[in-house]
């Protein structure tokens, strides 16, 4: 069963997103771990930066994915404010995600830009995949 499809049965619908949540995580984990491979190489702050932002997005995917939602926004302020509805987030981890959509400017279509983000974004960034990545494992039965 593919993912768009209509389904009438909701176990087939939850048993798709725990199969897509399962690989959305293996995702999230690959680009986290080549995030901190470019970091160690001593890659460009945006360069890193850009490939956490890719991580984050895919833990926070999975963690819906998980719970038997599909987020229908993947900007950081949607995806928390599904993940706030599904579990208790610390307050602090929960903000520091919504605050990069800022750098981005996604959610703002009509002043778009794309900001340059600092070595302090890249370091928040691979600090809330750690978080999310440490959730994911306690919250889940994967590996």
């Amino acid at each position: 069963m593919g993912v768009g499809s209509v389904v009438a049965n909701d176990y087939c619908e939850t048993a798709d997103l725990k199969t897509m949540s399962e690989q959305d995580y293996r995702d999230a984990q690959a680009y986290h771990r080549r995030a901190r491979q470019f970091l160690r190489a001593k890659n460009a702050c945006s360069l890193v930066f850009n490939i956490a932002s890719v991580a984050l997005e895919r833990y926070l995917v999975a963690i819906c994915e998980w719970h038997g939602v599909e987020p229908m926004s993947h900007n950081f302020i949607g995806l928390m404010k599904e993940v706030d509805k599904l579990m208790d987030i610390p307050h602090e981890i929960s903000r520091d995600v919504r605050s990069m959509d800022h750098i981005f400017g996604i959610c703002f279509l009509d002043t778009y830009h794309h900001g340059e983000p600092q070595d302090a974004d890249r370091d928040k960034v691979l600090r809330l995949c750690d978080e999310m990545n440490c959730l994911m494992k306690k919250i889940s039965d994967y590996e």
